[in-house]
C-alpha cells in the first residue's frame, strides 16, 4: 500500500472516531473544580506529540499519590491526551495522581514509535515523581484497544530481558508496573497478516517475524505484572481477552478477567471510557480496587 492511501485511510478514520469521540464527551467540564490540571508538558523533543497533562484530586494538596499512566487507544493511528481527559480526571476522583499522554501516530510515525514514547514516558514518571506529587513506588496503569497492547508490550520489555534484547530503546531500568489494566485490548496479530490494510498503515514492512514480535501474548513470563483485564458483550476484541488470560494463567501472573454487560445491557468497545455510564463507573471502580489491593504495605 502506498505511504499517500495509507495517510488518507488514516486521516479519514481519524475524522470518523475524533466525531464519535466528541459526541460521547459533549458537555463535560475541561476545568472541573476537584480536580487540578498541569496541561501540556513535554516528556521528549517532539512538542506536537510528545506532550502530556497529569491531573491530580483537588483534596490531595501536595500529598505523594499513586500515579496511573493511561496509554491511549485509537487503532495504533488516532487518539491523543485530549480525546482521554475526561476518563483520566474520572479515573483522578478516586485518589490517583494520572498521566495523560499524546504518542506519535501511525502512519506518520510508523510503529515502534509509540512503543517508544510509552517508555519514554514512564521514565518521565519515574524522574519527575517530587516534582508532580507521584508516589514512584506505587505506579500503575491503564490501557485499552491498541493502548492496551502497547501498554502489554511494555511490561514485557520491563519484565522479560530476551525480550527486551530485540528493541533498541528500553524501559526504566528496574522498572515494573506495581499492577496494569487491560481494558478491551488488541494482544494477538497472527490473524491480521491475512487483512494487512491497518497493520500496514502501523507498521509498513510487515513479516511473519514482524508479527510475532508484537504478539502480546506470546511474551508473557511470571514476572509480568499483575493484571485487571477487562472486556464486555458487544466488544469486538473480546476473544483477544481470553488468549491474554492463557497467557498469563499459563506464566502464574496474577490476574483478574472480568466480564460486562449482560443480555439487557449491551456494552461497546472502550465503553469504559464513556463517563457517563453507569458501567462505566462500576468497573473504573473495580480496576481502582484492583490497584488498591496491590498498594505497597502501609498505603492500603
Amino acid at each position: 500500500m502506498k505511504k499517500e492511501m495509507m495517510l488518507n485511510m488514516a486521516m479519514k478514520a481519524r475524522a470518523e472516531m475524533k466525531a464519535s469521540d466528541d459526541r460521547r464527551d459533549a458537555g463535560l467540564p475541561v476545568s472541573p473544580g476537584d480536580i487540578v490540571r498541569y496541561d501540556h508538558i513535554p516528556y521528549g523533543p517532539d512538542g506536537t506529540w510528545q506532550i502530556l497533562d497529569v491531573y491530580r484530586p483537588a483534596r490531595a494538596g501536595d500529598a505523594a499519590l499513586p500515579v496511573i499512566v493511561n496509554v491511549h487507544g485509537g487503532g495504533w493511528i488516532y487518539g491523543t491526551k485530549e480525546t482521554y481527559q475526561f476518563y483520566c480526571m474520572d479515573l483522578a476522583r478516586r485518589g490517583f495522581a494520572v498521566v495523560n499522554f499524546t504518542y506519535r501516530l501511525a502512519p506518520e510515525t510508523p510503529f515502534p514509535g509509540s512503543l517508544e514514547d510509552t517508555c519514554r514516558v514512564f521514565g518521565w514518571v519515574l524522574e519527575n515523581a517530587e516534582k508532580y506529587g507521584f508516589d514512584k513506588e506505587n505506579v500503575f496503569a491503564v490501557g485499552d484497544s491498541a493502548g492496551g497492547h502497547l501498554l502489554a508490550l511494555f511490561c514485557e520489555l520491563c519484565s522479560d530481558p530476551e525480550f527486551a534484547g530485540s528493541w533498541d530503546f528500553a524501559a526504566p531500568g528496574g522498572f515494573v508496573p506495581r499492577a496494569v489494566a487491560l481494558n478491551c485490548g488488541s494482544y494477538h496479530h497472527e490473524r491480521a497478516a491475512g487483512s494487512r490494510d491497518l497493520l500496514l498503515a502501523v507498521m509498513p514492512q510487515v513479516t511473519d517475524k514482524s508479527v510475532e514480535a508484537v504478539d502480546a501474548t506470546r511474551h508473557v513470563t511470571a514476572d509480568f505484572p499483575p493484571t485487571f483485564l477487562m472486556t464486555c458483550n458487544d466488544d469486538f476484541l473480546k476473544d483477544d481477552a481470553l488468549r491474554m488470560a492463557r497467557s498469563l494463567m499459563d506464566a502464574s501472573v496474577p490476574f483478574a478477567l472480568r466480564f460486562y454487560g449482560d443480555k439487557g445491557t449491551r456494552l461497546g468497545h472502550v465503553f469504559h471510557c464513556n463517563t457517563r455510564l453507569p458501567e462505566a463507573g462500576a468497573c473504573n471502580d473495580d480496576e481502582c480496587a484492583f490497584f488498591r489491593a496491590y498498594l505497597r504495605e502501609g498505603l492500603k
